[in-house]
């Protein structure tokens, strides 16, 4: 039963993954969740379950690596030089300048100005 269980969680994980990269529904601000699990056509309590215990995050965490990798990409690439770096952050789900900056710092150890200008040196 721990094997079919442990399965099922990995495939929800490997589903989950395949629509954050091709779809990149994690562009969506107002992602949930519960939203996620639908499109899924999992339950919401089976999706925590995965990524809290596959991934050892919590969902906000989870989308919120999707959203850095999204900014860290669009920071060195010319068809967004136009966007401030909030404006990046905007773009790629983020809803607010102050999370974005903890979120960042959280998972790169830089904030978002140090880690575009250790890009551009």
């Amino acid at each position: 039963i721990l094997d079919e269980d442990h399965k099922r969680l990995i495939k929800i994980i490997n589903r989950a993954n395949a629509l954050m990269e091709k779809d990149q529904i994690y562009l969506e601000g107002k992602l949930t969740l519960a939203g996620l699990a639908n499109q899924l056509e999992v339950s919401s309590n089976h999706l925590s379950q995965a990524i809290n215990e596959k991934l050892m995050v919590n969902f906000f965490d989870y989308v919120n690596q999707f959203r850095v990798e999204e900014v860290k990409k669009r920071m060195s690439d010319v068809n967004y030089k136009h966007l401030t770096l909030f404006g990046i952050a905007l773009d790629c789900g983020f809803n607010s300048k102050s999370s974005f900056n903890n979120i960042f710092k959280k998972l790169t150890n830089y904030t978002p100005s140090e880690y575009k200008n250790l890009q551009n040196s």
